[in-house]
């Protein structure tokens, strides 16, 4: 008998067990967003499923308006003393981290078992200080992300796949991303802008040109179908094609967007799909939500079953008080009941966190990356390009082997305006591209870096850019980027004052440069006879006068003094050298003792050497006087130009100068002399002001005036001068000045330099004045330039712009190969001495011909008779 009564004994003992426990209800409260309803509904579903398998539970929904005060959030949620709280607030982000941080502050001070399904991970600004747990409150506080959060790092990682340099984020109400803005693109090279739209097409439209004044052309549509399908009306209806921008449509919604007008059209298309890679309809109580719905769902009703299978879990109500301190919850270990089982979903498995290693929880989701062709109107062709497996902080992309992402982003495109002045910008030749030069090369080095296209067009009025004095408009390169119809200005533009006040510029990618003088060369006409030249004519009539006058001298004294030879041949009989000075031989004795031969014997009589010294005397001086003369004449005929500079300009009247008229050259000569008449009006005023004391007056003596006028007098000069309309007419008046009608031309460094590098006529005069950097200029506030920068930055450091200065300059084909001027110094030209081989070959010619004459002069003479008497020839006797 006892054996049925033991076995009945511990029957009711086990009946009355299982009876306390389900008759131990587990009051859980839910709190939500009121404009939320979905997890309102979906949570109300599970935790209804959840009851109907016959678990004790009551739950209180606290609905709050993410707008409204936090005032008595601790008293709504100890209300009906819960032992459990799920809070569905979504976001930290800007909007909402008020509720959002006095929900989680609340609920750790209240050690309040929580299951927390909010937006966000695991750093400390979304979790306000959860991540600061200890192991036991990593226990009983749990946060679970949400596939709503975490689908959107879908963002992310196409950025990373595709290359983008740029990308615009366009979501609307139902996406929750404010958060994100820092950390969606962190450490990502991907320049990118996020702006919420509303629902209404208008709106998309609008935000979205927005964005593209920014020079963005990636697009990020983030949203609900809707809002997807607005995207592609509004990128058909404003040609916003491929190449140019590319599209992705990102959703956690059921369907597919549509378009009525699509046509020759192109964007990716990625949304979840469930475990076995197929769509889940949109039929069922969440309609095209399932993702959320789903996860709210089954998470509420997997808690409660988990709780109540864990023997750890207390169903005991809570106690706490609003002003006491958090205790230890020991007894109500919320993450041993999540994590004893696994939780499948239709879309991926959702993973709890533990006390040690993971502090958030999140769903495993796949997303599915389609490309659409749109061919033709309601028809398009579906491409799979992959997915992506989010999985908490990683993220694996499992994609098709014959699918590359990178090809699909848009071109970045930019409009470039340019002004010709070689070498930096030359225009085409007809048959390749429009521009060339140093500043196109640069450009297409630098796209290389950036990774974008352009088309380059010049300017219409050919300037580089001015304001109006009037109207107050820009012209030239500037105005075009005022008025934004290019997002670049290329050129050899000069960064200045008034420029940056309206444009933005780079970095100087060439060296400082200023204004110069342009002159032509002094005009040196070469001569054969240019020995002949160093006396003037007269002064060589004059040395032949001389030359005749002494030697006719010579010879009238050698007759009629009694010492000369020819008078007393008796006396120098026995002399070896017997010279007779006959008319013939004075004419050489002078000649010849001009030369280093000398003259020879000069003459016996006293008066006759009297005549030869003094002209000796005389053709030292002249001989001396010449060679050095010639020397000087050959070598100092190069004249250097008397102008060396600007100031020697302006202390001249022969030579007219001015630079080119609306140029940053006259603009600089017109402000100096402006502020020299400024400084004039202050003096002025202040020397004649009654009021100043001797003392005052004294401290001012130095201004009696000390302002110059220097400016203003060249101005005055240059108007009166007449400024050049362009810069060939400049060049032209230079080239076509004579002597004393000179004209100098007041021009940029580089341009003066290109113009004598290609003509040799020309020159530069001086040095560089008012020097300034050359730059690119961009819109004001473009992102452009600090990337232009940097890329300039880049190609400095890699020695590319000395090879393109190289290139451009030295090697150019246009320059010309222009006599040396330094090299031609270092000797005399054949052109200028010449002549004297000329005298040679005439003295030779001349030579043959005396002997010509000679001979036969000799060979034709008749022989002279002489009577000879007998008596002469005898001999004598003594």
């Amino acid at each position: 008998m006892w054996v049925p009564l033991r076995i009945s004994y511990l029957l009711v003992i086990t009946l009355l067990l299982f009876e306390n426990v389900l008759g131990q209800t587990l009051n859980i409260a839910v709190i939500v967003e009121k404009r939320f309803e979905l997890a309102r509904q979906a949570i109300d579903n599970g935790l209804k499923k959840a009851k109907n398998d016959g678990k004790p539970i009551e739950w209180k929904f606290i609905v709050l308006d993410t707008e409204g005060e936090t005032k008595g959030l601790c008293n709504m949620i100890l209300a009906n003393k819960p032992s459990l709280v799920i809070n569905t607030v979504r976001t930290p982000g800007s909007n909402y981290y008020k509720l959002t941080k006095a929900i989680k502050e609340t609920l750790k001070n209240l050690a309040m078992p929580t299951l927390d399904l909010s937006y966000g991970s695991t750093d400390e600004y979304q979790l306000s200080g959860w991540n600061k747990n200890t192991e036991n409150e990593r226990s009983y506080l749990i946060h679970v992300t949400p596939p709503g959060d975490s689908y959107t790092q879908a963002v992310r990682e196409l950025s990373i796949r595709m290359d983008l340099a740029t990308a615009g984020i366009l979501y609307d109400k139902s996406v929750i991303i404010d958060h994100k803005y820092a950390r969606l693109l962190e450490n990502v090279p991907t320049r990118h802008i996020m702006r919420e739209v509303s629902e209404s097409y208008a709106d998309f439209e609008n935000k979205t040109k927005v964005i593209q004044s920014t020079d963005v052309s990636n697009y990020f549509v983030v949203g609900t179908i809707q809002h997807l399908s607005n995207a592609l009306e509004a990128a058909q209806k404003n040609n916003w094609k491929p190449r140019h921008h590319c599209w992705v449509l990102l959703t956690k919604q059921e369907g597919e967007p549509l378009c009525e007008s699509c046509a020759n059209h192109e964007v990716f298309f990625v949304h979840p799909v469930d475990a076995d890679d197929k769509r889940v309809g949109t039929e069922g109580a969440y309609g095209n939500e399932k993702l959320d719905g789903m996860f709210y769902e089954e998470i509420a009703y997997y808690t409660v079953m988990r709780i109540f299978a864990s023997p750890k879990y207390s169903k005991e109500p809570i106690t706490a008080s609003c002003a006491g301190e958090s205790t230890a919850r020991n007894d109500y270990n919320l993450t041993e009941a999540l994590t004893s089982s696994k939780l499948q979903i239709r879309y991926g498995e959702v993973l709890f966190p533990n006390t040690k290693h993971s502090r958030s929880g999140h769903q495993i989701i796949r997303m599915k990356v389609a490309h659409f062709n749109y061919t033709t109107a309601k028809v398009r062709q579906e491409n799979e390009k992959g997915y992506f497996v989010y999985s908490g902080d990683s993220t694996t992309w499992q994609k098709n082997e014959q699918s590359s992402m990178e090809q699909f982003g848009s071109v970045t495109f930019y409009r470039v305006v340019t002004i010709v002045q070689p070498p930096f910008v030359y225009e085409g030749n007809g048959t390749g591209p429009a521009f060339r030069g140093y500043c196109i090369d640069l450009l297409d080095e630098i796209k290389k870096i950036l990774k974008f296209e352009y088309t380059v067009y010049g300017v219409e009025d050919k300037h580089f850019g001015s304001k109006n004095k009037d109207t107050g408009q820009w012209n030239g390169l500037i105005g075009d980027l005022v008025k934004k119809k290019a997002e670049i200005a290329l050129g050899p533009i000069a960064v200045m004052a008034e420029r940056e006040t309206v444009v933005d510029f780079t970095v100087p990618y060439y060296d400082l440069v200023g204004l110069s003088i342009l002159m032509k060369k002094p005009e040196i006409k070469p001569s054969l006879f240019k020995f002949l030249t160093v006396l003037e004519t007269n002064v060589w009539g004059c040395i032949l006068a001389a030359y005749f006058f002494t030697s006719f001298l010579m010879f009238i004294f050698d007759r009629l003094s009694p010492y000369s030879y020819r008078n007393n041949k008796e006396k120098y009989k026995d002399d070896d050298e017997k010279r007779e000075f006959t008319l013939k031989e004075c004419l050489w004795f002078c000649m010849t003792s001009l030369t280093p031969q000398g003259g020879g014997e000069a003459p016996r009589n006293l008066s006759g050497r009297l005549v030869a010294a003094t002209w000796w005397l005389f053709g030292f001086i002249i001989i001396a006087s010449y060679t050095a003369n010639l020397a000087a004449f050959l070598t100092v005929s190069r004249l250097e130009s008397p102008i060396e500079s600007l100031d020697d300009l302006s202390k001249q009247y022969k030579v007219k100068y001015a630079p080119q008229a609306d140029t940053t050259a006259s603009t600089y000569f017109f402000r100096m002399a402006n502020i020299e008449e400024k400084f004039y009006e202050i003096w002025k005023n202040m020397s004649l002001d009654d009021s100043l004391t001797d003392d005052q007056r004294a401290e001012l003596a130095v201004w009696d005036y000390p302002v110059s006028d220097k400016y203003t007098k060249i101005w005055w000069t240059m108007q009166e001068a007449d400024l050049p309309k362009t810069f060939e007419e400049g060049v032209a008046r230079v080239k076509n000045s004579q002597g004393g009608d000179g004209f100098a031309f007041i021009a940029d460094a580089t341009q003066i330099k290109y113009a004598t590098m290609t003509n040799c006529d020309l020159t530069q005069i001086g040095s560089e004045f008012s020097r300034k950097p050359l730059a690119l200029a961009v819109q004001q506030n473009s992102p452009l330039r600090d990337q232009l920068s940097s890329a300039i930055l880049k190609l400095l450091n890699q020695r590319k712009l000395e090879s393109l200065k190289e290139t451009w300059w030295n090697q150019n084909p246009e320059k010309k190969n222009c006599d040396d001027e330094g090299k031609n110094n270092d000797g005399i030209s054949i052109k200028n001495i010449g002549g004297v081989f000329i005298v040679i070959f005439i003295g030779v010619v001349m030579a043959c011909i005396t002997l010509v004459f000679e001979y036969f002069w000799y060979k034709n003479k008749k022989p002279r008779s002489k009577v000879v008497s007998v008596k002469d020839h005898m001999p004598q006797k003594k």
